[in-house]
């Protein structure tokens, strides 16, 4: 029965030993423990029952919710799951079910009678979507403060055991993004003997996101892989700021936690008192049968919780004059032949990159903040004149924004007040030249929206790409913020609130979000802005992995892939660097004006298969037929399969290696296919033969890419 269902079936109130919760792809068991914390025992497939470990009980099934307070003992040193946290103190009252608008919701009400804590676990599962979205709120109820030092958002355990498990993480870091790696999950969390000591190990493996950049180093997600069977499990950390996940061993299965930020990882702690609340960043948790399924399932469920916009469906081709282009140095005399060649090579939107407001010989870097465009690089009618020759070129115009930062030249850094900036201990931080406004503050806030509703809404700018290239940590404290983490989340909320406004005040704005490529690749983010940077990589041959792997992070309509070919390419470098976007949002870049017309006629052919794709590309679930991409592989596969699986397509990489290779497609296996390919057009590009259980691609030379659309014969 589905949960609305459940709802009609139990009161409210009712407190039962054991219940159950979900919908048809998605089942949740839970049980009252005898100390009556809440514990959930199992999180499946309906139907997918396992002999050994397909429930959880006794101690491998724990609490819902584990938080822990100053002055009441810490689940983080030592054992994580000791009864010493609240988890264990966090007694079951009530749960509620409902459902509506394509969800399933689940709330949890628990109360610790001691301190007069009450958590509210609420849980949501899109209707027919293996996954479930977790986030708790906390209200204290009792009479004196409290000082929460770290609460879960999800929690599971009784999962197979560590020596069954493969972990797989993905580290991101600037111009090397979405490199996943895999090992045993044994590795690291080591096999003790626990029958000898009779305790679980102490070890777990631990991976965390600090600073103002959430994907700095790893992305705020991981998964885990059965090594002898096919189920998966991948998950997300929905945070735009600190983060962390666990994964451990208890009674001799493996637990997940997620969290957002921590006072022991992040210096975050909140103080609580009477009658406040707090509630956690969201955590996801996809299921799947097999790590391409579960990664779909996750995908599906990017796009159920992000921000309707007409841009997810439309997928405009963008020209940036920045990527080994203008690189932050645009001028009247610069753009207007880049204009042309862009509009004439299909693009729909040309957004002029960083500079534009640089009008000190001195270097824009630290005298940012104004955001007033510079007489001296538009002399002739300014950066109006410039904008209106994109429109009557046909495309939508659009500018770089580094909203968050103010270059400590700027005379915006003295007409603002102290309290709109990052500060600590009263002194304004100062990060690379410069500040850091805090968008809780209203006149930050103020000055934001002045800047955007002049460059939108009066210069009639259609696209925005947001950037922010400094890093902060831990983050500010406020007055009123009880520690630079708790400080750092709240300005990251409000800058997300902020963007919220401005599109709810402009509508048919595009925002592309960017941190140095793809250091703010957070799930919070991307449910509020239309486009993803995936990195800031120049070498179209170290693009390849990233753009592959991308979409484990980003559904494949927001995932903005560079594409620069230049005139000094030759055909196949030119065809590589395009068709390396194509199953992404392509961002046009390069000297087309300096191109021969014959290279410029492979950009313009790119670009129409780019546009006859894009309206199957907003609805297909990414797979990865030669497994995730290895940074230095010689053979990259990426493929995307349309709903209903009678239609795929798959980019095709060759960096080295033998010309020809077999990449497997396991889902139209047995299956009569017609194999296309889309690009290069040039008969001697390549070939993809299908033989029944997938593809022989061939490839004569390096660097090369083709773009195969494999298309269902049998009906």
């Amino acid at each position: 029965m589905t949960g609305t269902a459940e709802a009609a079936h139990m009161a409210s109130n009712q407190r039962q030993d054991e219940f159950t919760w979900g919908h048809e792809a998605l089942r949740a068991g839970f049980a009252v423990a005898a100390d009556g914390a809440l514990r959930l025992t199992r999180l499946a497939h309906p139907g997918d029952e396992r002999p050994d470990d397909s429930r959880a009980t006794g101690e491998s099934a724990l609490p819902l919710v584990e938080l822990t307070a100053l002055g009441h003992g810490s689940g983080w040193s030592g054992p994580r799951f000791t009864g010493t946290a609240f988890g264990a103190r966090l007694a079951y009252r009530s749960h509620r079910t409902g459902g509506g608008d394509g969800w399933e919701r689940l709330t949890v009400e628990l109360h610790d009678p001691g301190t007069g804590l009450t958590a509210f676990a609420e849980l949501t599962s899109p209707t027919g979507l293996p996954v479930l979205r977790s986030r708790v709120r906390l209200r204290n109820d009792g009479p004196d403060p409290l000082v929460v030092q770290s609460v879960s958002s999800l929690l599971l355990g009784g999962l197979p055991a560590p020596d069954a498990l493969d972990v797989h993480r993905a580290r991101n870091d600037w111009l090397a993004e979405c490199r996943w790696y895999t090992e045993p999950l044994r590795a690291a969390v080591a096999d003790i003997h626990v029958a000898v000591h009779e305790h679980d190990s102490r070890a777990a493996l631990t991976l965390t996101g600090r600073g103002s950049w959430p994907t700095d180093g790893h992305l705020a997600m991981g998964a885990l892989t059965e090594r002898d069977g096919d189920r998966a499990w991948v998950w997300q950390i929905e945070s735009p700021a600190g983060w962390r996940w666990d994964l451990g061993e208890r009674a001799h299965g493996t637990y997940l936690a997620l969290n957002g930020p921590t006072d022991a990882a992040h210096q975050w702690r909140i103080r609580l008192e009477p009658g406040e609340e707090f509630t956690t960043v969201p955590g996801a948790l996809a299921l799947g049968s097999g790590l391409d399924e579960a990664m779909g399932a996750l995908t599906s469920y990017r796009r159920a919780i992000r921000r309707p916009h007409p841009d997810h469906t439309a997928l405009p081709v963008v020209f940036n004059d920045y990527m080994n282009t203008l690189m932050g140095d645009p001028t009247t005399a610069k753009l207007l032949p880049l204009i042309d060649a862009a509009a004439h090579a299909g693009a729909e939107y040309f957004c002029i990159d960083s500079g534009w407001y640089d009008d000190d010989t001195r270097g824009w870097w630290d005298s940012v903040g104004a955001w007033q465009p510079s007489p001296r690089r538009f002399p002739d009618g300014g950066i109006r004149a410039v904008l209106d020759r994109i429109r009557e070129r046909g495309m939508v115009p659009g500018l770089w924004l580094e909203p968050e930062v103010v270059g400590v030249r700027s005379p915006v850094a003295a007409e603002l007040p102290p309290e709109a900036f990052f500060q600590r201990d009263g002194i304004r931080l100062t990060e690379q030249g410069r500040h850091q406004l805090d968008l809780r503050h209203p006149a930050a806030r103020a000055h934001l929206d002045k800047t955007v509703d002049r460059i939108v809404g009066d210069w009639g700018v259609g696209y925005l790409k947001l950037d922010y290239n400094i890093v902060v940590d831990p983050g500010t404290q406020a007055p009123g913020d009880l520690a630079p983490g708790a400080g750092l989340l709240g300005h990251a909320h409000a800058y997300l609130d902020w963007l919220s406004g401005v599109l709810d005040r402009h509508p048919g704005l595009v925002v592309e979000n960017c941190a140095s490529g793809g250091m703010r690749m957070d799930g919070a983010t991307l449910a509020v802005s239309q486009l993803q940077s995936t990195s800031d990589q120049q070498d179209p041959l170290r693009y390849p992995p990233i753009a592959a792997a991308a979409p484990t992070a980003v559904p494949p309509e927001q995932g903005a892939v560079w594409a620069y070919p230049q005139p000094e390419y030759d055909d196949d470098l030119i065809t590589t660097t395009l068709g390396g976007a194509l199953l992404g949002r392509i961002h046009l870049s390069g000297h087309l004006n300096h191109m021969p017309e014959h290279q410029l006629a492979l950009v313009r052919d790119a670009v129409a298969v780019y546009k006859s794709i894009r309206a199957d590309l907003a609805r297909a679930l990414p797979f990865w037929p030669l497994g995730l991409p290895g940074w230095t592989d010689e053979w990259l596969a990426l493929g995307l399969r349309v709903p209903g699986d009678h239609t795929a397509y798959l980019s095709v990489w060759r960096r080295g290696g033998p010309a020809e290779h077999r990449v497997p497609v396991r889902h139209l296996a047995g299956r009569t296919v017609r194999a296309e390919v889309l690009h290069p057009s040039s008969a001697d590009a390549g070939r993809a033969v299908w033989d029944g259980d997938g593809l022989t691609v061939t490839v004569p030379r390096t660097p090369g890419v083709l773009l195969i659309r494999l298309t269902r014969d049998d009906g």
